[in-house]
């Protein structure tokens, strides 16, 4: 069992990662998409987003441009490009559940709306690296594996490293697995990186 990493070590071993000639070169991926899994305990988001911030800045004086994009920040964006978020607020308060989850999933849904509006963000920002962020806050809308899967095609050109409240584990006696908050099982994802075990 390994010993849980501190905050400092985290934050450190990514800022090394992402400014590092290796990672930004996609050196020892296999062919494999650039796509990078930061895993951390629920109980850390506040912090992660400190650390996300500090990251991105210092990042920048090592020459390295960071996009750093919030699904929820991007979803709220859509729903108000769309002029319903009042409708949402609404139906959250005394609506059918069911049916608000329902009309967020189709007006979120990845391949038609979320992942058209990360590619604009993509082309209208310069970047050498991509941080996702907002996992947690978008759940049970969206599910992180669909983002991953539809963003492939999107955001190749640039490592992407996705800041996830819960647990990823590659091992290849298990498969792979997106444990979301340590409880819920998001599902099977191959494709990706553990970037706390990425070495440069």
């Amino acid at each position: 069992m390994n010993k849980p990493i501190s905050r400092k070590e985290r934050l450190e071993h990514v800022l090394q990662v992402v400014t590092s000639e290796r990672f930004l070169k996609k050196q020892g991926l296999g062919n494999e998409v650039p796509f990078f899994i930061c895993d951390y305990a629920p109980g850390d988001g506040l912090t992660i987003n400190e650390d996300r911030e500090d990251i991105v800045k210092r990042a920048s004086h090592s020459g390295v441009t960071i996009l750093d994009l919030n699904l929820y920040d991007l979803c709220l964006d859509l729903l108000k490009e769309r002029g319903i978020l009042e409708r949402v607020f609404e139906m959250e308060a005394d609506g059918d559940k069911s049916e608000l989850k329902e009309l967020l999933q189709n007006v979120l849904d990845p391949s038609e709306h979320l992942i058209p509006k990360i590619a604009d963000a993509l082309h209208s920002n310069e970047h050498d690296v991509i941080f996702l962020s907002g996992v947690g806050e978008i759940y049970p809308y969206i599910r992180s594996h669909n983002v991953l899967n539809n963003l492939q095609s999107t955001a190749k050109q640039a490592p992407t490293v996705m800041f996830f409240p819960g647990t990823y584990t590659h091992a290849l006696a298990t498969g792979a697995s997106l444990d979301l908050f340590g409880l819920l099982h998001d599902d099977k994802y191959y494709r990706a990186f553990n970037l706390m075990s990425y070495e440069v």
